[in-house]
Parts: structure tokens; sequence; C-alpha cells
């Protein structure tokens, strides 16, 4: 019993298997199995580490941005001049990193509250104007002059049906807007701004961002921004849109950090407002806005309803440096991979060409243990065939 036990360890820890192995001399396998081993490691190669860069640990940033307008504007709308700075047209106040600059406008001046009557609708009699509006408190009187519902609200009304076409604003086209831009990777310790080396002072009073030129400077023209996310200012400037600038911070970490900078691509959000757009549920982009004030004790308001273009600067982030382990991660799935040749071969071998049987003789080892004598050892025989 010992002496069973002592030769099944030994067995077990010095002995090693290793599966036969068939050398196979086929052109057409030979060249299936090449075929696909070429792709696996173009995969592996071109894929995995050159393109997907599977050999990097990566990062994404902690990142901080803000938007600074500059830019004065001057109107004469009815009579009424106006220099507009960048208090008055962009909301909310400086600094966040969404924020709107107007451009068009519909203003209505010395609202107080009061009843006057509604600018659209259609009465006959008071029982027409009972009960309240979706919109407004009705009086449940109908005014013979306008034939429409008083109503309870700021008067006088405001009409906003004529939108101001050309845009009271379109000098905004010239504004210049600041981005200023951190971003911080933790996992490697690395901090960059988009204020990158070369660019101090002076060179950002004098530049101005454009693609190929000055693709780094972080100053924009309003005009700029529109046309390279695909709009015409004039029709987005009248009815407003939004658009999204993103800064995209893609850095490979294996060289100098230097080499790590910020790109800027722009993009037009909630739907094109050109003419052919027009279908759409809901186009453009506006909001009302009121100043508030007292007048002889009384308090008014001037409230105007503004269209204008929606900036949303948002930050992008993926930083990759080398590390061992998910470069033997993927070293091992490729060298799995590639047991996908020896899988298509074998088909190919076993039981698709003429001599399938004889590869199997090949391949297979049968061995047959006779029964009758129990303390006899296994028969083994080869039924490979030697034609």
């Amino acid at each position: 019993m010992k002496s069973k036990i002592s030769n099944a360890l030994s067995d077990f820890f010095f002995e090693y298997e290793t599966p036969r192995q068939v050398l196979v001399r086929n052109r057409k396998v030979g060249v299936v199995c090449r075929l696909i081993q070429v792709v696996v490691l173009a995969y592996i190669i071109g894929w995995v580490f050159i393109y997907e860069k599977g050999y990097q640990t990566s990062d994404t940033a902690v990142s901080s941005v803000f938007g600074k307008m500059s830019g004065v504007s001057y109107t004469n709308a009815s009579g009424n001049e106006m220099v507009w700075d960048v208090a008055d047209y962009v909301f909310p106040s400086q600094g966040d990193s969404s924020f709107v600059v107007m451009t068009n406008y519909i203003i209505t001046e010395g609202q107080k509250m009061g009843k006057c009557p509604e600018l659209e609708g259609n009465c006959s009699s008071d029982g027409d104007c009972e009960g309240g509006s979706l919109k407004r408190q009705m009086t449940g009187v109908c005014v013979n002059a306008t034939k429409t519902c008083e109503v309870l609200t700021w008067c006088p009304v405001e009409n906003d049906r004529n939108i101001p076409d050309p845009p009271l604003l379109m000098s905004a086209e010239n504004y210049t807007l600041f981005i200023k831009n951190s971003v911080t990777f933790p996992l490697f310790g690395v901090t960059r701004s988009n204020l990158v080396e070369n660019i101090d002072k002076e060179y950002i009073k004098t530049c101005l961002y454009h693609p190929t030129d000055s693709p780094l400077c972080p100053i924009f023209k309003l005009g700029d921004i529109v046309k390279l996310a695909g709009f015409n200012f004039e029709t987005i400037a009248k009815e407003g849109g939004a658009i999204g600038i993103v800064v995209d911070w893609t850095c490979n970490l294996d060289v100098a950090v230097k080499h790590c900078k910020p790109k800027y691509q722009f993009h037009g959000l909630y739907g094109n407002p050109n003419e052919t757009d027009k279908a759409r549920a809901s186009m453009g982009y506006n909001f009302r806005y009121a100043k508030y004030y007292l007048e002889d004790k009384v308090q008014k308001r001037t409230l105007l309803k503004v269209f204008g273009i929606r900036i949303d600067i948002i930050v992008q982030s993926q930083a990759g440096k080398f590390d061992i382990i998910p470069t033997l991660t993927a070293i091992g799935s490729g060298v799995g991979i590639f047991g996908v040749a020896t899988v298509v071969c074998d088909l190919v071998l076993l039981y698709l060409l003429p001599k399938k049987e004889f590869y199997k003789n090949m391949k297979f080892k049968h061995t047959i243990t006779q029964t009758p004598d129990p303390d006899s050892e296994a028969v083994s025989t080869d039924t490979a065939m030697t034609k």
C-alpha cells in the first residue's frame, strides 16, 4: 500500500506531461494557419498596443474651467440708445463654464401690476373670460375695444410676436471669449493648464484662436466659434442657439509632459437653427429677464425677452502611462487569441480535407485497457497509419 502511494506521489511530482504534436505538410492548411496568425498579430500590435495603447494604465482628470467675455455693443431701437457691456449681455455673471451671450432682444418698458387686455384671443361677452388661464389670471371682463379678455398681470402686456430682424446685437460677432482651464491627473501627479509653455501675457494680448495658425491661443472670437460649430451667425443671433466648446486633454505621459496640450472642438447643441431645420418642435434659445425699480413709490419693471447663444465649456480628459500589469495582460490575451489558428486548422484538417481519417489517426492515440487480467498494465496500440 505504501509503495503504491509512494509511486503515485513520485509520478505526480517528478513527471511532466506534454501533448503530442503532429507536423502536417499541407499547403492549404499551412496557408490558412499563417494568414490567421498574421491577422491576429496585426490586431495585437496595431489595435491593442499602438491604437488602444494596451500597455498603459489610464486616468481621468480633475478639472477647473471658466470663461470670460469681452466686448461692447451699441443699439438704437425705436430711438432708445443703449451701450451694452459684459454686465448687460452675459447671463449669469462672468466666471461660469456655462453662460448665455445676448444677441437679440424684445424690450417692454414701464410695466406695472394692473389690469389690461390681452393681445391675443377673442371674446364676445364677459362669459367668455371667466375662470383662470394657464398664462394669466383673467378678471372675467371682455374688453369691447380689443375684443380680448382683461387679465391681471404686468401691464402693458408683452408683445413678442415680431422678433427683430436683423438682430439688434449683430456686433456680438466681434466679442471675444477667454477660456482658462487646468487639469490634474491624480494617479500620475501631473497638473497642466491650457496656458501652456510659450503662452505669456504678451502673447495673449495679440493672439486669436485659429485651428491651424494658433491652435493653443485661449482667446476665441464669438463669430469664429459659431462658424466652427457649423452655424450662420446672423441666423443663430436672431433666435438664439447653443454651442458646446470641448477642451480635449488626451495625453501620452510616456513622453515629456510639455507635449500634453489641449485641443479645442466646437459642436452645435439642440439642433441647427438654419432655415432648413424649421420643422423642429422648438428652435432657438431664449429666456425672460426683468429689471425692477420704483417710480413714484410704485414698483415697475423693464422686461426683456433675451435671445442669445448659450456657451457650454466641456472638459474631457484621459492620460495614459506605461504599466507592466496591463502590458502583461495584453500580451497574455494576444497569446490566447493565437489559439484560434490552431482551432480553425484542426477543423479543416479533421473534417473538411479528403484525407481526414488519415489525419485523425495521426493526431489521436487510442489506448485499450484489457479487463480480463486486472493486474496487467494497459496495452497501448497506436492506430496511426503509415501510408
